[in-house]
């Protein structure tokens, strides 16, 4: 059976072991892109995108800590 090429925000959740109400504001926040489609306007999310979206993850905190042991390396010879 193929892969999937769309997820549920349900799916989303799980993939990323997050609740719910996290997944829904991330994909309102727009940070994670995803679309409306049904009658009652359901979220879908491509799996490329969600695996670009860990990926930027993965950068985005490897930024975070090379700033935070940049900063403790200023603290520290003050």
């Amino acid at each position: 059976m193929a892969e999937k090429r769309f997820l549920t925000l349900a799916d989303v959740g799980e993939v990323l072991n997050i609740s719910s109400s996290q997944t829904y504001a991330i994909v309102r926040s727009g940070e994670l892109p995803a679309i409306q489609v049904g009658g009652r306007g359901q979220w879908r999310v491509e799996a490329s995108k969600l695996e670009d979206y860990i990926s930027d993850a993965y950068e985005r905190t490897a930024a975070s800590i090379k700033e935070m042991n940049l900063q403790e390396a200023e603290e520290t010879n003050s």
